[in-house]
Formats: C-alpha cells, sequence, structure tokens
C-alpha cells in the first residue's frame, strides 16, 4: 500500500512538471512570434499638452463710450490733436492705406480719407454695429468712397492681412479689454514698414486714460518696438503720442 502511494504522487509531480514546462514554452513562443511579427505593444505615452499663452490682462479696462457721437466733434479737437501732424509722423500720403481703430463717430476716418485721397482707402473699425452705421451713413453723406467700414471683436479688428500703411488708435487703447490679442491679430494686417500709432492720456486704465508704460509693456508683448515718443498733442501735459513698427 506504502508502495502504491508513493508511486501516485510520484506520477503526480512527473505530470505536473510536464504540464509547467509545456505552459513555459508556449509563452515564450507566444512572445517570441509576436516579437517576430512586429505586434509588440509599446507603454502608452501621456500626451503632452503645449502651454497656452495667457495675454489676459490683469489690470482696469474702462468702459467703452456709448454715448452721444457728437461729442468726438469738438471744433478745437484737430487744433489740439494737431491731427495733421499725427498724420505726417505716420507718412499717411496720398494712395496710401489707413486704419482707424476705434473710430467712433468716424472724426479721424475722414480727416485719412481726405489725406489718401481716392488712390487711398481708410479702413474704419468699431465693435459697435450702430457706430458702424452711423459712419457708413456720413461717408454716403459726405461723399467718401473710399472709407470701408469693419465691425471688429473684442479681440480682432478683422483687417485684411498685409493691407495698410499705417494705423492710429485715437484714445481709444484704454477701452480695448484684450489689447494685446488686438495687436497680435492687427500685426498681420501691417505692410512692410507699417507704422502704429497711439495716442492716449496717462491714467490708471479706469478712468479713460492708461499710463504710457502700461502701452510700450503690452505692444512690446505683442511684437512691437517703439519708435518714436511725442508729447505735442493737447498742451495739457496728459496727452502722449506714441508710434510703433512691429519687430
Amino acid at each position: 500500500m506504502k508502495k502504491f502511494v508513493v508511486g501516485l504522487v510520484l506520477a503526480k509531480l512527473i505530470l505536473l512538471s510536464i504540464f509547467s514546462v509545456s505552459i513555459f514554452s508556449g509563452c515564450q513562443y507566444a512572445s517570441l512570434s509576436s516579437i517576430e511579427s512586429g505586434q509588440t505593444t509599446a507603454p502608452t505615452a501621456s500626451p503632452t499638452v503645449s502651454p497656452q499663452t495667457n495675454d489676459n490682462l490683469n489690470r482696469p479696462v474702462s468702459e467703452p463710450y456709448t454715448g452721444d457721437l457728437s461729442i468726438f466733434e469738438d471744433a478745437n479737437r484737430e487744433k489740439n490733436l494737431q491731427i495733421d501732424r499725427v498724420m505726417d509722423i505716420l507718412k499717411i500720403a496720398e494712395g496710401k492705406s489707413v486704419a482707424d481703430i476705434g473710430a467712433g463717430s468716424g472724426w479721424f476716418t475722414v480727416r485719412a480719407s481726405k489725406r489718401v485721397g481716392e488712390k487711398g482707402k481708410v479702413y474704419a473699425v468699431e465693435i459697435n454695429q450702430e457706430y458702424v452705421d452711423y459712419i457708413n451713413n456720413r461717408a454716403k453723406k459726405e461723399t467718401y468712397s473710399n472709407i470701408q467700414t469693419i465691425l471688429g471683436t473684442e479681440e480682432n479688428p478683422k483687417l485684411p492681412e498685409k493691407s495698410v500703411d499705417a494705423v492710429l488708435i485715437l484714445k481709444t487703447y484704454h477701452e480695448i479689454s484684450q489689447p494685446v490679442k488686438v495687436l497680435e491679430n492687427l500685426r498681420k494686417s501691417l505692410k512692410p514698414g507699417a507704422l502704429l500709432g497711439i495716442i492716449d492720456r496717462n491714467g490708471k486704465g479706469d478712468d479713460h486714460g492708461i499710463n504710457k508704460e502700461t502701452v510700450v509693456s503690452e505692444m512690446k508683448r505683442a511684437g512691437f518696438v517703439l519708435v518714436d515718443d511725442y508729447d505735442f498733442v493737447k498742451p495739457d501735459g496728459m496727452d502722449y503720442f506714441l508710434v510703433f513698427q512691429p519687430k
């Protein structure tokens, strides 16, 4: 009986050994076949998330003016701002293409229109549809055929690419809620050698003014470099006129 039990145990051990070798060989074969057929499974890499550029501002911004447009038509405004000298500095001449960003009533738009003549063009950009309609009616009534209005957004003036020789942002920069994005999009519309002028007054951002150091810093973030700094606009010592070019 004892011999029978010992024999039975040995038989089981032999069968277990054969079974283990068979499984091991099968696994090796499967692994080898997978490698030879090029079907190996590589570890899945975690997707790389590209950092996003944050162009948002952390400073006060003035509420856009939505009142009576006649406020922009003050009889002394042309003299105070010395707008002809401004256009000379921006090299606005006959046949040139100009963009008026934040055009309002079209006060600067019509003056630039006269300067560039029939062979030139002036884009009047506004985010307010009522102001766009106002400028369209004014251009038609006063027979300015070289004015084209554009309804932009808070992030994009929507000007055609490489379409303008000069840009003026007149007393509007402090109202632009996304200036870096606006300027980055604006760069695409500039012809080689184009100039961008900003007239504003020193202020805190939410008081319809903004310090020129802030403007220069934000322009730099958008890829522009300051080329001239003037203080002749208005004798109150508050207004400034900055001129930029793309880097």
